[in-house]
């Protein structure tokens, strides 16, 4: 045993096995002067000729000096070493709001495999550690990152592809632009929705005196707006942009249509699955009882006269209605043909809305679709922001880089992200794709998971805590 444990910690063995990992991890990363690291681990382990733990030299001669300085070499370790493997191996997420319920619930802590799509190469590398895009406490008003070193997309190797229904984590696409002091809308729809009627804008009185003076100033909506929001409006790197979790509903090349709230891809239903929540009317004689709700898991709903409000799965609506004071249940949904205003493409010539969409097909990259100024309203975003191109158009002229266009070449997959509670969840419904390079990563376990209206130990879901998440 002695001389086994003599060879683990031998200085040469732990050269060896350090370099061996390092060598793997830089063919991994793809870029071979990483490999000038191995001088740094020889020296590590075998001459120690560089105090790379600099503040080591100091040796205090206090008990207090010295507890200290073992608190700082752990918190070092601890932070290089974490970050290491937020980086490229996996990252802890919350679920903040209820477009997953059933599936994932808010308040589950989660894991997200980095690994599984392969691990973006940080692209904003200057940020302050643990933290996304807002620093402590600042209500996220104060960035935490620099933009003075900023990096191209870049993805390392992973061992899976993204697949339908995977339970994905990615960044918001529309949170290129974010108006801080509204940082949960988007600020499209925000745009959209002032330079519609600002007189229906949601502000306060004051708010709407000062904003009418600007308007009087500007003869242009699209000026007053700006300066409005001027003090307020930020831009964020790709991957400091809010991060969202959804279930990916179609992938690249895959034909989408919604037809009842329901997805059908490449003319087939979407799997079944019995987490899945749409909006019910819900009739009844009589108010139910409060364990009814316990019971059924039932954990949104409203009342309404002569009933409820109540966003279902299809096992709660069958055991709701085998109570005698429930006297009808009617899943609630927009018409067939109706426009709703803030469904993609936010376009008259598309009748779409969130039960009936479509169909539409998901980009591909490699693919050439011909570009019109019918179609052109579903790709515009494609070409002028995830694809970096310049666009114009005059008349029925679609101009691509001051380049007469009929085609467009993708240049990259696009994916469709859905919430399984379908009438609560803002998706690809309303903002479209979701580019390739702004996918983080797969959710693969809830670690902890607690009740926000309750009180310690109660509070805790014992029963969801080291689930793995299945995409069924």
């Amino acid at each position: 045993m002695k001389k086994i444990i003599d060879f683990l910690s031998n200085k040469w063995f732990i050269f060896g096995i350090s370099a061996i990992c390092w060598i793997l991890f830089v063919i991994w990363l793809g870029n071979f002067w990483w490999l000038l690291g191995l001088g740094v681990i020889f020296d590590l382990c075998i001459t120690k000729k560089v105090p790379w733990a600099f503040w080591k030299i100091y040796k205090p001669k206090t008990v207090f000096g010295k507890w200290l300085m073992g608190w700082v070499d752990a918190i070092i370790f601890a932070v290089i070493a974490a970050s290491f493997i937020r980086i490229f191996f996996f990252e802890a997420y919350t679920i903040p709001t209820s477009s997953m319920e059933g599936t994932m619930l808010v308040g589950d802590y989660l894991f997200v495999s980095k690994c599984n799509y392969g691990p973006r190469k940080p692209m904003t590398p200057l940020s302050f550690p643990f933290v996304h895009h807002s620093m402590p406490f600042s209500n996220g008003m104060k960035k935490s990152y620099s933009e003075a070193w900023e990096r191209p997309y870049e993805r390392m190797g992973g061992f899976d592809d993204l697949k339908n229904d995977d339970i994905v984590v990615f960044n918001f696409p529309e949170g290129d632009t974010v108006i801080l002091t509204r940082q949960s809308q988007s600020y499209y729809q925000i745009k959209r929705d002032f330079l519609e009627d600002t007189t229906l804008f949601p502000i306060s009185q004051r708010d709407y005196m000062r904003l009418r003076s600007i308007c009087m100033r500007n003869n242009n909506l699209e000026d007053c707006f700006f300066e409005y929001f001027k003090d307020s409006i930020v831009v964020r790197p790709l991957d400091k942009r809010e991060n969202y979790i959804k279930r990916c509903i179609a992938v690249a090349g895959d034909t989408l249509q919604i037809v009842g709230g329901k997805a059908i891809i490449n003319g087939k239903p979407q799997k079944e699955i019995p987490t899945i929540q749409f909006r019910y009317d819900v009739e009844t004689s009589a108010p139910l009882k409060p364990a009814i709700f316990e019971k059924l898991g039932i954990r949104e709903y409203g009342y309404k006269r002569n009933g409820y409000i109540m966003l279902l799965n299809e096992k709660q609506v069958q055991e709701l209605q085998s109570y005698s004071s429930v006297k009808k249940i009617t899943k609630g949904e927009f018409p067939n043909g109706f426009r709703y205003k803030e469904c993609f493409p936010q376009d008259p010539r598309y009748n779409w809305n969130k039960d009936y969409f479509g169909p539409i097909v998901i980009p591909q990259a490699g693919v050439t679709i011909p570009l019109t100024v019918n179609n052109l309203p579903l790709y515009k975003r494609i070409v002028e922001l995830y694809e970096a191109n310049t666009l114009r158009i005059e008349g029925d002229n679609i101009y691509i880089n001051d380049s007469l266009a009929t085609t467009y070449t993708f240049k990259q997959n696009y994916y469709w992200m859905m919430g399984d509670n379908r009438d609560n969840s803002q998706d690809s419904r309303f903002w479209g794709f979701v580019p390739e390079d702004h996918i983080v990563g797969k959710a693969m376990i809830i670690w902890f998971s607690s009740e926000q209206n309750k009180s310690f130990p109660s509070n805790i879901r014992w029963s969801r805590m080291f689930n793995v998440i299945h995409k069924d």
